[in-house]
């Protein structure tokens, strides 16, 4: 069965592949992305629709090739029929790849976190060497973290002396009067330690190599199959950084799921992930720095500000902030000690 699916006619794209066509299901669209499942007798397909230029889309799929060519588990891409990794139809991006069968793994199973963290330490590992083609354009943060901190800081400076001017001020903007001096100064000092560290080294030897970064390597984007293997899912925001970038975001996900910071489940990541990929202790102390960095607070204030959700109510911003100071606040005793959690 043909037919359009989120007001897009897919005969074209899939005239592109030798394939056939069963039935389509749409699973999200949007006018520059779109995903469906694409039945046919070998099983599902999973089609999607980029919002990246192309010379993105053959630095991400390079990066795809060399991953599993190192053995990481991430669906295989299928060619057209001339042999492309991209099919590029009426001046848009499409890629076609195998469906895997299993079930997202859950972060409050301790089997299953270990291997997130094990397969993130190999995805590291296993992304070194990469070089990325001549004709694409390659996705980099190397070097960018300190400066992005300082604008971002600079940023919620300027909403802060904007809030203390007003008449009144709304229960959230209330908030950030009382909260933002602290926050303030843990977000300062982890400039200051992050300068005074060696991150600047990392970032040099980083660039020899090329590790690789997922950046949002969590268990909705991994499936993990019935004879244990550990696919991941959604690499279209790939990157080239220090594996810190995606340590640091797993770490708060588990936590804010967790309802706070655990020392003990901080300690059995990070122990689980130096296993696979170790990182020497001065390589750690940037982590600490980037979770002295308030990013949850951060998050929150600028959201609320540029109100980035004009749909959420004042209620479910000042929820939010107040979950997200709770996650920050539990955070505060773990950089206090932080080389209690750090692989010996």
């Amino acid at each position: 069965m043909m037919e359009s699916n989120g007001n897009e006619d897919l005969r074209k794209v899939l005239d592109e592949y030798q394939v056939e066509v069963q039935d389509i299901k749409t699973e999200s669209y949007k006018e520059k992305k779109g995903v469906w499942w694409i039945r046919t007798p070998e099983g599902f397909r999973i089609l999607k629709k980029q919002s990246n230029s192309k010379e993105t889309l053959e630095f991400i799929t390079s990066a795809v090739e060399y991953l599993t060519a190192n053995g990481i588990c991430i669906p295989e891409i299928i060619l057209t029929k001339q042999g492309e990794k991209i099919a590029f139809v009426d001046q848009n991006c499409y890629i076609l790849s195998k469906a895997i069968e299993g079930v997202n793994p859950s972060y409050s199973n301790s089997g299953e976190l270990k291997k997130i963290m094990e397969e993130l330490a190999k995805f590291h590992a296993k992304s070194k060497g990469f070089v990325p083609p001549a004709n694409c354009k390659a996705r980099i943060h190397l070097g960018e973290l300190i400066e992005s901190h300082k604008d971002k800081l600079e940023k919620l400076k300027v909403f802060f002396e904007q809030e203390k001017t007003k008449l009144t001020h709304t229960t959230f903007g209330s908030a950030i009067l009382e909260q933002f001096p602290h926050f303030y100064d843990r977000m300062d000092l982890a400039i200051k330690e992050l300068n005074e560290s060696c991150y600047h080294q990392w970032v040099n030897e980083t660039a020899n190599v090329n590790c690789l970064c997922h950046q949002d390597f969590a268990a909705g984007n991994l499936i993990m199959t019935d004879i244990g293997d550990l696919y991941i899912l959604d690499i279209d925001s790939i990157t080239i950084d220090i594996p810190i970038r995606d340590i640091r975001k797993i770490l708060n996900k588990v936590m804010k799921k967790h309802g706070g910071w655990d020392a003990n489940l901080a300690k059995d990541m990070l122990g689980w992930y130096q296993n696979k990929n170790q990182l020497d202790y001065s390589q750690w102390q940037i982590l600490k720095a980037e979770l002295t960095y308030a990013y949850l607070f951060e998050g929150i204030m600028s959201k609320y500000y540029e109100n980035r959700e004009n749909t959420w109510t004042q209620e479910k911003y000042l929820k939010r902030l107040n979950e997200m100071l709770k996650i920050e606040r539990s955070v505060e005793p773990i950089i206090e000690n932080f080389d209690a959690i750090i692989p010996a």
